[in-house]
C-alpha cells in the first residue's frame, strides 16, 4: 500500500487510534465501535482498554464500507464473507505449508535412494575371472 510503516513496525502491528482510523476509512468513530462490537474488525487494545487499529484493519474497514455501500451487501453477510477469506487465506497457508513439507520428503526419499544405488557399486562381490561352459539339456516329457 505504499503506506512508510514507523521501524519495527509492519501493516499488522495495531498503532492507529480510533480516530485516526475513522479519518482513514472513511468512517465514523462510533460505526468502528459497533464492527468492532459485531466482529467485522478486531482491533489491538492498549493495556487501558483503548482501541489500537492496524494498516490491515484499515484496509478491512474500507472492503466493509465497499461492500455494504457499493455491493449492497448487510453486515452479516459481509462478516460471512471476511470469515470466509480468512478460511481460505489459511487454507492456502496449510496448502503452503504441506506443498514445502512433501517437496522436502521427496528430497530426503530421493537422496536416499541415491544412497543405495551408490552403494551397490561397493557391495558387489569379486568373481574369479575363469571361462566356463555349462550346456542345459533338459530331459524330454513323456
Amino acid at each position: 500500500m505504499g503506506f512508510p510503516f514507523p521501524p519495527g513496525t509492519d501493516e499488522d502491528t495495531p498503532f492507529f487510534v480510533i480516530s485516526v482510523a475513522a479519518q482513514l476509512s472513511g468512517l465514523h468513530a462510533q460505526t468502528l465501535r459497533s464492527y468492532d462490537r459485531m466482529g467485522l474488525v478486531s482491533p489491538g487494545r492498549t493495556s487501558g482498554g483503548g482501541r489500537r487499529y492496524s494498516m490491515r484493519d484499515i484496509v478491512l474497514l474500507r472492503e466493509v464500507q465497499r461492500l455494504s455501500q457499493d455491493e449492497g451487501v448487510n453486515l452479516a453477510g459481509i462478516k460471512r464473507i471476511i470469515d470466509l477469506e480468512n478460511q481460505v487465506d489459511a487454507l492456502r497457508a496449510r496448502v503452503s505449508e504441506l506443498t514445502a513439507e512433501l517437496a522436502n520428503a521427496l528430497a530426503a526419499a530421493d537422496s536416499a535412494a541415491a544412497a543405495v544405488h551408490a552403494s551397490y557399486r561397493r557391495d558387489l562381490v569379486p568373481v574369479r575371472q575363469e571361462t566356463a561352459l555349462v550346456v542345459w539339456k533338459p530331459k524330454p516329457r513323456k
